[in-house]
């Protein structure tokens, strides 16, 4: 019996969702802007043919050429900063230089390997340069020296 009320409640909420969304569908569609006119009956003999306009890329025009524009995205960026040779392909040890430095920092006795006890030694010493006052617990001021430095950007030669 309960199988029977819970598949009826379930149908009506369903039905009740599509009449819902049928209902949001129609009001969007009549709120739309109306068609443009056709390309053929803008054309009507005054103005220039429409072989004369210029299409989107360009052609068309006259006068000096428009300028190209090669915009790279992030993502070409990012790469092209960790290819170094140009070669449009990312090696090992291209994707591990940029962390290289960083690594050797903490790297305290030189041997490759990065113990928990050498990134301890790290973190502890960042723990006590924060804490200002010595009470072995940190402040919001002091939690806030522990921030990452932004990268210096050189300045513009405009």
């Amino acid at each position: 019996m309960n199988r029977i009320v819970l598949g009826a409640i379930s149908a009506l909420l369903l039905v009740a969702s599509g009449l819902f969304w049928w209902q949001g569908r129609a009001s969007v569609e009549a709120a739309a802007p109306p068609a443009p006119p056709p390309v053929e009956a803008e054309h009507d003999g005054t103005a220039a043919p429409l072989a004369d306009i210029p299409t989107e890329d360009g052609d068309g025009l006259q006068g000096t050429a428009l300028p190209t524009v090669n915009e790279a995205t992030r993502e070409e960026k990012r790469f092209n900063r960790l290819d170094r040779n140009r070669d449009n392909l990312i090696s090992r040890n291209e994707a591990l230089a940029a962390r290289v430095a960083a690594f050797r920092k903490l790297d305290t006795d030189h041997n490759n390997l990065l113990s928990f006890e050498e990134w301890a030694v790290t973190t502890t010493n960042k723990f006590k340069k924060a804490d200002a006052n010595g009470d072995q617990q940190l402040t919001r001021t002091e939690f806030a020296t522990t921030k990452a430095k932004p990268p210096k950007h050189p300045k513009c030669k405009c």
